[in-house]
């Protein structure tokens, strides 16, 4: 476009900038993160006490479906490409992304994909009401007629992650700065290289999944109807068989941020390199062979069962080994505490919490007694809740000087901090307690004996609402309002005169207008 700028609506709608776009992304996953929470908003209100109080049950079943699908696909997911977008370019010294025009379209697909699952709740029978993990036949057999609505959708997201997935894996292999090896890049890259390979290999399952879906419905298959000899259990081996490694493609970008915070706030370079690559590759590979860990009570083969059980077992330990680096690398270090710290620190804890509650639901004979109980949503939502959209706050506070070039209000940002801890825990950790004691999710009532801790999460779900409004406002004041100091190059307190140059991960405010140093 020669040295003709876009202004205005042209500039987003046409943009071929990765900074633009990453925006986009961005404020796109922020949109739907506000929408997903409203939905939870919905769920808690209807189980702050027993009874139905608010909402029909079916209402209740789709707010659940379209809460997980939005969280999942319309927050989380874009959340991180938009991080890609915008630091990917800058971390390896290249212009711009590989693919530049095809980055505005994967973008542009999602809007429509998701205004396509809303408009679902308008339509004759509602919204899908069968859970975000969609099995058949409820999906199929039983489902409203908006599912086929879901199912175009589904493939819309799915053809924007694989677009996405691809550039990623373009441009880092293709664009990387002039001495800029593999093993020199900062693991926030190394985590979204294999994400995008992950990307590439399981999103065309997804796609297989929701067309057998498609077909039964409307073509007259019978992949997973009995009736005609087909198998409903095929589709939860073909859901899960995407569906862990999508639980991965959440998470990995947010282990890159936690490793170029933590080094940053420690000053200390970060401890074990390469073992933090090779521990990525191996959760990547391990991700793909422990799905049916999802499936122990489907009446599986014993022996099927175990190798299941130990090979999510086994996950454990790469990922063991990235907590190990990243207390290595505060051990003994100058640390403080500003707010993107405080989150990385608060993901490590947490998201800890969430892997020792997985390798519980991971020993199949006491899997029974979990099942389809709160105990599951408690360990999902600790795994993806601090884990992914902690991690993702994080990268905005540790990044947002550098994209606005103003400081946050770190004031404001302590008090989202805090007060988003004390909510979370409060949400979150009284459903171990309801789900041991054999509380069913996906239930709009309950028997008066879960009542306590179901009060509890309302009132901490509620409480998490309103501090994400206050994220909002923090947002807006740097990014629309322009308030803030003006940042420097060296903006956190006590890293003046620090060369960072050495670190594998780039310090978050040092100049990328030329290709980043490498030894």
């Amino acid at each position: 476009m020669g040295d003709h700028k876009p202004t205005g609506i042209s500039r987003w709608l046409f943009t071929t900038n990765h900074k633009d776009i990453g925006t986009m992304y961005l404020v796109f996953s922020f949109i739907m993160f506000l929408i997903g929470g409203g939905m939870a908003m919905v769920i808690r209100a209807e189980l702050f006490q027993p009874g139905l109080q608010f909402v029909d049950p079916n209402f209740f079943n789709q707010m659940t479906t379209l809460h997980g699908l939005i969280m999942v696909f319309g927050a989380v997911m874009p959340a991180t490409v938009g991080l890609a977008n915008w630091l990917i370019p800058m971390m390896i010294g290249a212009p711009d992304m590989a693919l530049p025009r095809m980055n505005n379209w994967s973008f542009w697909i999602l809007p429509f994909a998701f205004t396509l699952l809303l408009l679902s709740l308008g339509m004759e029978g509602g919204a899908p009401n069968f859970g975000w993990t969609f099995y058949a036949p409820l999906s199929t057999t039983y489902a409203p007629p908006s599912t086929t609505f879901f199912i175009f959708g589904v493939h819309m997201m799915g053809i924007s992650s694989i677009m996405g997935a691809i550039n990623v894996i373009v441009t880092v292999f293709n664009m990387r700065a002039p001495g800029m090896t593999l093993m020199k890049m900062p693991l926030f890259v190394w985590t979204w290289l294999i994400t995008a390979f992950l990307l590439v290999m399981v999103m065309p399952v997804l796609a297989g999944a929701v067309t057998m879906m498609l077909t039964d419905i409307h073509f007259g298959t019978s992949f997973f109807d009995t009736a005609g000899g087909g198998d409903p259990v095929l589709f939860q081996h073909v859901f899960w068989f995407f569906g862990h490694p999508e639980v991965y493609i959440m998470i990995l970008p947010a282990f890159g941020i936690a490793s170029a915070i933590i080094p940053t706030f420690s000053r200390k370079k970060l401890f074990g390199y390469a073992s933090m690559v090779y521990a990525t590759g191996s959760i990547a590979f391990l991700s793909f062979i422990v799905w049916a860990h999802h499936m122990f009570t489907v009446g599986m083969p014993v022996k099927a069962e175990l190798f299941f059980m130990f090979a999510t077992m086994l996950i454990a330990v790469p990922t063991g080994v990235k907590v190990f680096n990243w207390i290595a690398t505060m051990w003994k270090g100058s640390i403080t505490y500003e707010t993107p710290m405080l989150y990385a620190l608060a993901f490590v804890i947490l998201f800890t919490i969430g892997g020792f509650s997985g390798v519980m639901l991971a020993i199949t004979p006491v899997d029974w007694q979990y099942h389809d109980t709160y105990f599951v949503v408690a360990h999902f939502h600790y795994v993806l809740f601090p884990g992914a959209i902690f991690g993702t706050m994080a990268a905005v506070y540790y990044w947002l000087p550098k994209w606005t070039g103003r400081m946050y209000d770190e004031k404001l940002a302590k008090i989202h901090f805090w007060l988003s801890i004390v909510f979370v825990n409060l949400t979150f950790f009284p459903m171990h307690f309801s789900g041991l004691a054999g509380m069913q999710r996906r239930v709009p009532d309950y028997a008066i004996m879960y009542s306590d801790f179901n009060m509890m999460s309302s009132i901490g779900a509620f409480g998490l609402g309103l501090m994400q409004l206050l994220f909002a406002w923090i947002l807006i004041k740097v990014c629309i309002l322009k308030k803030g100091e003006k940042a420097t190059d060296q903006v956190w307190e006590g890293a003046e005169g620090l060369e960072f140059t050495h670190l594998p991960s780039p310090a978050p405010y040092h100049s990328f207008s030329t290709p980043p140093k490498v030894d």
